[in-house]
């Protein structure tokens, strides 16, 4: 046996039909570059030594030579022996375990095997030929990333794709963590914020490598979608919609989440139902990915302020605003009269006992919006809150309680400063709706009991689809868009499917506050969440169609061709998968800039519709009106009635101011005009906003210098979506 591997010319033999498998006599003449002419005689000589040996054998159908078992004990012998004797001394690797090992070939084929569910056979070839190329190169610095690449660059040599994208390493390059680092250039980042956009990084690249089906990750990457809140797309839902009575009345039960977590019992009084509010945010923070709305958030506090002195309540609502306002998109929505429709319910107590009902806490209701308001008033005369949200509920309970036009009037102080929206709830059958400060609706419409539908739920997931690029692409080609467009709808469904199956699957793991059980009732309704397609750039794809007017009749008939689209792809996508997959409106300032960019990128500037600047293009996804201009209320009510079947979902009307003053008197007539005229569901002000940190104040408008103390260098520029 020795003998037969004594010549290099049958090693190289025994090698080829290792890494290659069974070949031919010419194949192996080939491999070997020998000429069937002149070298006959020698070559049938060696391959006859090693038939002779038992190291190789005929496979007679396929008329071909393969290795023996003994054959490939052989090699295996043989490669010790080379490695032993070439490998440098000390070659280390840094494995990712942060640790120094030697190297081993025999980890590389069993990560080949565990990782990308290789077969041995090929893990231990892919292994050899790594092992030969790293002692060839001499590596000084031999890390963990540095083999998966060069086995990465085998595997793509070798045609096996397949397994390199399962053994792809996710993370950011060296240089990108070191712009991340750099204070100079992100001074506004800690570092907290540094380690979530890393983070963030690592878990976006898993979720379009492991988590989607290829066509919805290229759709993704390529600008045809935007997934949201894509690193935690299988992990959480975007939003939630609390019932604060669920834990007045239970009190926090953390143990069962938390085994070092202490409960707390129903609140006793208004400051312990603060807290406990406060603590329901806290840890519903680390389970959502985006935004919570307390929902009748002053209507379900008021038993509590019942007999208690204004000025302490307003004490303890400071202290609760100001700890909101260090959390993420918090929504307060504020009652100005009692819903009619929860006028009998009985009303949740001190210690979760009943108290009567909510119809009889009309006082204390708007006591506690009266003084929320003043919180805010009071501090919008230096930086503003823009954080927690304030909705203002509109309802025809407030057209005969002179306190609650009173209320109404007095929210329009912080109109144009603070955070403060407007949901209009006049029309019949929308008395029920529940909007939060994104922007998104629900009503009750699956089982028709609005506390079912409506609280303890929330968004699951939003999927921006890109409607310019298919305008793009079709050629402005109607019936081609809607084919398109159609195709693109079921891919976003699917997407939304994915993150639906992953959270009920591991929900309980993944949300233990959230999924919480109380006698059996789980707080959060997953089932009963929306499933968003947001419709981005409608506006530029209709300008891109039918230029600006969009009372054209074309443009008419070509939105209620969109609508149907999506009525029949929700009325599928519900009968498939699951309930509340439904179009929408909403902000999306991540997919409106990358769509955008990504198409101009693509087709250039010159013919892609854009809105914003060029240093700055986006598409829009709200509407932003200018009503003091004097637009004409029956073609802002013809727009309404068209697009009004897009954005069941929800949506958001800015409405922006001109510069100077307005009284308060003005903008409640600009809101009773656009509710009772226009029917805007939900709405916002915006006016630029300039604040100086040096005298503590701020002034409506674009200022260069502050009128106080005259500094320029101490402004801050705000309005409704950015800071400047």
């Amino acid at each position: 046996m020795l003998k037969a591997v004594s010549s290099s010319l049958r090693l190289q033999i025994l090698n080829f039909l290792f890494d290659k498998g069974p070949l031919s006599y010419t194949e192996l003449m080939s491999s070997l570059k020998m000429n069937p002419s002149r070298d006959a005689g020698r070559f049938a000589y060696h391959l006859k030594f090693l038939l002779k040996a038992d190291l190789i054998e005929v496979d007679v159908e396929a008329r071909k030579y393969c290795l023996t078992e003994l054959g490939k004990l052989v090699i295996d012998v043989a490669d010790r022996i080379e490695k032993d004797a070439s490998k440098p001394k000390g070659m280390l690797v840094r494995a990712s375990r942060f640790a120094l090992e030697e190297f081993d070939a025999n980890k590389i084929a069993t990560a080949l095997m565990r990782e990308a569910r290789m077969s041995a056979e090929l893990a231990q070839k892919v292994a050899k030929e790594a092992e030969k190329r790293l002692l060839k190169s001499r590596t000084k610095y031999l890390t963990a990333p540095l083999v998966r690449e060069v086995v990465n660059a085998i595997l793509i040599e070798k045609g096996l794709e397949e397994y390199r994208h399962k053994l792809t390493r996710l993370g950011l390059p060296v240089h990108e963590v070191t712009i991340l680092m750099d204070a100079r250039s992100l001074a506004l980042q800690d570092a907290r914020s540094i380690r979530e956009i890393a983070g963030d990084a690592v878990l976006r690249e898993y979720m379009l490598l492991k988590t989607f089906p290829r066509d919805i990750a290229d759709a993704h990457l390529s600008g045809l979608l935007h997934i949201n809140s894509l690193s935690s797309w299988t992990m959480k839902p975007n939003e939630i919609v609390h019932d604060l009575r669920f834990f007045y009345q239970n009190g926090l039960d953390l143990e069962k989440t938390n085994t070092l977590q202490a409960s707390l019992p129903p609140p006793h009084d208004l400051e312990s139902a603060l807290s406990t509010t406060l603590s329901v945010l806290t840890h519903s923070a680390d389970e959502t990915a985006e935004a919570q709305t307390l929902e009748y958030f002053n209507l379900f506090l008021a038993p509590f302020a019942k007999g208690v002195d204004p000025q302490r309540i307003k004490e303890a609502l400071q202290l609760f605003i100001y700890s909101a306002n260090q959390l993420s998109y918090v929504s307060l929505n504020l009652e100005l009269a009692i819903p009619s429709f929860l006028a009998d319910k009985p009303a949740t107590g001190p210690l979760g006992k009943p108290i009567g009902k909510y119809g009889d806490l009309a006082e204390e209701t708007q006591l506690l919006a009266s003084l929320i308001l003043d919180i805010l008033i009071e501090r919008s005369q230096g930086r503003p809150l823009f954080n927690p949200k304030i909705v203002v509920k509109i309802r025809s309970e407030m057209l005969v309680n002179e306190r609650a036009k009173a209320l109404l009037l007095k929210t329009h102080h912080l109109a144009d400063k603070g955070s403060v929206y407007f949901a209009c709830l006049l029309k019949k059958g929308e008395e029920q709706a529940v909007f939060s400060g994104s922007g998104r609706k629900f009503i009750p419409d699956l089982s028709g009991d609005w506390e079912i539908d409506t609280l303890r739920t929330g968004c699951l997931g939003s999927v921006a689809v890109n409607l310019p690029r298919i305008a793009y692409e079709c050629e402005k080609k109607e019936a081609k868009f809607l084919e398109v467009f159609k195709e693109r709808l079921e891919m976003a469904a699917r997407a939304l499917e994915i993150k639906f199956a992953a959270l009920r699957q591991n929900g309980d793991r993944l949300l233990p506050f959230l999924m919480q059980c109380i006698n059996g009732d789980r707080y959060f309704r997953l089932e009963n969440s929306s499933r968003l397609m947001n419709l981005v750039g409608l506006r530029e794809t209709l300008e891109l169609l039918y230029g600006k007017n969009y009372q054209d009749e074309k443009a008419s008939h070509f939105i209620n061709n969109i609508a149907e689209c999506l009525s029949d792809a929700s009325h599928m996508a519900n009968k498939k998968r699951a309930k509340r997959l439904l179009p929408s409106m909403l902000p999306d300032e991540e997919a409106c800039e990358r769509l955008a960019q990504i198409d101009i990128d693509r087709y250039g500037f010159g013919k892609v519709k854009y809105s914003g600047t060029r240093e700055k293009p986006f598409y829009s996804t709200i509407g932003v009106e200018q009503f003091c201009a004097g637009q004409a209320i029956a073609e802002r009510q013809f727009i309404e009635t068209k697009l009004d079947r897009l954005h069941v979902g929800g949506s958001l009307t800015v409405i922006e101011l001109e510069e100077g003053e307005r009284k308060v008197e003005e903008l409640m007539s600009l809101t009773k005009h656009v509710t009772e005229d226009i029917g805007l569901e939900f709405f916002t002000y915006d006016r630029k906003l300039t604040y100086c940190a040096n005298c503590k104040k701020s002034w409506s408008g674009l200022l260069h210098k502050c009128p106080t103390c005259g500094a320029t260098s101490t402004l801050t520029v705000y309005d409704r979506f950015t800071v400047s």
